[in-house]
């Protein structure tokens, strides 16, 4: 394909602004069914090229194709990474200055204990045709592990699959891995897979409705200056001027709830690239663990496990000879398009109904392993999810919106730290009611959260799925962790920080996105704020006078003293008693949404204690301050309160994080309430 000279490629990025800003100031983006519509008849005029159906064609004995008279893909072989695409007149999307084995790859950042991480790409060793006829083609990439590889290759058995289909505008992929007994200790701390387009084509970034953007381009970042880690780039020599600002890959991480479609969006011709992923079962740590998109590049990943937002909380260790095997997608690799005549946001919305087509038929009945169960093999588990709080309320409650999942049987709330299994969840309606559908054979527990309630719920019984059961738990009543009535108390009960003061960024540090933007949090250097807004004294809040979503600020950070050092803060709760029981007990729940080689401390109106009346030790390696997540892993602390300890009248609690290297050390609050003792329901909310 001929280069795209420099002077082009940024004519096509303005062309690319230019056409959005007309379309903006012409009425906007039009209605989705518009979009879908207008899109479907493109799709329309492309399947007249589908006559032949699928064809699989292996070429010079180093190459292989599968087309579909809509997408032609090619892959190297043995060694199955994806080294071209072409679709609709681009003769490859992806990356054609980069080598063949930097396009499109698995990879998988594994150690044995003790030594450096590092990259393996999964290379095949072997390929095979798995099934091919004119409606569908399955090709496999292989490679086996034995110990003279070892060091030099994580120790896994892998199976790297590709799916064509007839009239599917794009592939699948998945793979399966598998670790045999008594094979070497290894640490595997990210699965992925990557796909890397044309830099000079792909320049629109959209990762949900209202995260869209037209991206900086690789040149902006090797040109700028790194800023307080090398993620973390300051725009300074701009190849386009209206890109005054820092990028930072982790600023477009999210949820795994929400991350079943992202992509990019190139302007001559218009012409999308997705991947969409209907499940989340083969990725760890629940629905809320965060996890990196697509990012410069252009750049799209498919995270399937990570540390990430957890740090080796996360469970990503084989010991002592354990074997494993775990399956990995299918995902979709979509690719859509229209007229030039149309508006380009339109594949948005095309991408986004493809991917709901393909949640509805997930688990999908036509891969060919028999490692991935299809629906028949699969059960669905159901049942009421009900709160039961004698402090809010006499009565059971329903646990409106709660999260229920199945997972690896472990401790209450384990689920968040466990990446070796798979993981189904669900969201139940405003009853409590919940349906998980596709469940595998295994060994289960069922763990819940509710949103507004504290703590983590865990069925107290193992739950075994057979293949094609249907299996109802009825009522399930939490009761959470609760002594005495509410006194008072700061923030929601989310494991999220996102409804406290969030500061807006330093102007020259901004990322436009995220201008007047719910995801406020996702600016960089808001930790450095702190010491802006509290240069003397650090946050006093008093309760009942001060507002949480004023007044507290998003994280208890280090303060910035200058000439790189830092120090602990002592933020104070200020709150009053008017009357006290000084037979009973009171309790602090403290609960936590984020830890960062933290120590919190608590004190009682005695703040030159050596002694803490409370410590959390040494806790988190989320980084979730640096990485602009709003919340890494949960952590709630029910502290026990002697009456002695408060008095009558005006207290202060001190809440101390002391380690103070760095300025990404600090913990993120959830939520935190003070009871009084226990057995005295009077002023209770309910009663």
């Amino acid at each position: 394909m001929e280069k795209v000279s420099r002077k082009g490629k940024w004519a096509s990025v303005a062309a690319l602004s230019a056409m959005f800003t007309l379309l903006v100031f012409l009425g906007g983006v039009r209605s989705e069914k518009t979009s879908v519509r207008k899109v479907l008849r493109s799709n329309d005029r492309e399947l007249q090229a589908d006559s032949l159906g699928v064809q699989l064609s292996v070429k010079y004995r180093r190459q292989v194709v599968m087309n579909n008279g809509l997408v032609q893909v090619t892959f190297s072989n043995p060694e199955g990474e994806v080294i071209g695409i072409k679709y609709r007149g681009i003769d490859n999307v992806l990356e054609i200055e980069n080598d063949e084995d930097n396009r499109g790859y698995w990879d998988v950042v594994w150690y044995e204990p003790g030594k450096t991480g590092t990259y393996d790409k999964l290379i095949g060793t072997h390929f095979k045709v798995i099934m091919a006829d004119e409606n569908q083609a399955e090709i496999s990439f292989t490679r086996t592990w034995n110990i003279s590889f070892r060091g030099s290759q994580v120790p896994l058995n892998v199976d790297k699959r590709y799916i064509m289909r007839r009239g599917c505008s794009g592939f699948y992929f998945y793979a399966i891995m598998e670790r045999e007994k008594g094979w070497p200790d290894v640490d595997m701390d990210q699965i992925r897979a990557v796909f890397k387009l044309q830099k000079d084509k792909f320049h629109y970034m959209a990762l949900s409705d209202v995260r869209q953007r037209i991206m900086p381009m690789p040149e902006d970042r090797a040109t700028g200056v790194p800023l307080a880690y090398p993620e973390a780039v300051l725009f300074t020599n701009r190849t386009n001027p209206k890109l005054k600002e820092v990028d930072d890959k982790y600023q477009y991480s999210c949820e795994d709830k929400d991350n079943r479609l992202h992509g990019w969006i190139s302007a001559d011709p218009p012409v999308g690239f997705w991947t969409i992923t209907p499940s989340n079962e083969f990725r760890n740590g629940g629905p809320n663990k965060q996890d990196l998109t697509s990012h410069v590049g252009p750049t799209v990943l498919s995270m399937f496990t990570s540390t990430h937002y957890a740090g080796k909380e996360i469970n990503t260790e084989y010991r002592n000879g354990e074997p494993w095997k775990k399956v990995f997608g299918p995902v979709l690799v979509y690719l859509n398009s229209v007229s030039t005549k149309e508006n380009p946001l339109n594949l948005w919305a095309d991408a986004k109904r493809q991917m709901f087509k393909e949640s509805a038929k997930w688990p999908y009945n036509f891969p060919q392993s028999q490692d991935f169960p299809k629906a028949y093999q699969r059960a669905n588990v159901s049942g009421q999810l009900q709160v039961l709080d004698r402090y809010i309320s006499e009565r059971l409650m329903w646990a409106d919106s709660a999260y229920v999942g199945l997972a690896a049987p472990g401790d209450v709330g384990s689920w968040e730290r466990e990446a070796k299994g798979y993981q189904f969840w669900t969201k139940a309606d405003r009853k409590g009611y919940f349906l998980i559908k596709n469940v595998r054979e295994g060994y289960y527990n069922l763990y819940a959260w509710v949103p507004g309630i504290v703590g983590d719920y865990k069925l107290n019984h193992n739950i075994t799925v057979k293949a094609g059961s249907k299996i109802n738990l009825g009522a399930l009543v939490y009761q959470p962790h609760r002594n005495g009535p509410t006194l008072w108390e700061i923030g929601f009960p989310d494991r999220s920080a996102a409804e406290f003061f969030v500061p807006d960024p330093y102007p020259n540090c901004t990322n436009k996105l995220y201008t007047n933007h719910l995801d406020k949090f996702r600016q960089y250097g808001l930790w450095e704020r702190y010491a802006d807004l509290y240069q003397n004294d650090d946050l006093r809040y008093i309760v009942g006078v001060s507002d949480y979503t004023r007044d507290w600020f998003f994280a208890q950070v280090t303060r910035n003293v200058g000439n790189g050092t830092y120090q602990g803060t002592i933020w104070q709760v200020i709150f009053e008693l008017k009357s006290m029981n000084p037979e009973g007990n009171y309790t602090l729940q403290l609960a936590l949404a984020s830890a960062t080689d933290s120590e919190l401390q608590v004190r009682f109106n005695k703040p030159d204690t050596e002694l803490p009346h409370f410590s959390t030790g040494t806790i988190g390696k989320d980084n979730a301050i640096a990485r602009h997540g709003i919340h890494g892993l949960y952590r709630l602390y029910s502290i026990n309160v002697p009456s002695f300890l408060l008095n009558r009248g005006n207290n202060t609690i001190y809440l101390t994080q002391t380690r103070s290297r760095s300025p990404f050390q600090g913990v993120m609050y959830d939520y935190i309430r003070l009871e009084g003792p226990p057995g005295n329901l009077e002023g209770a909310p309910g009663n």
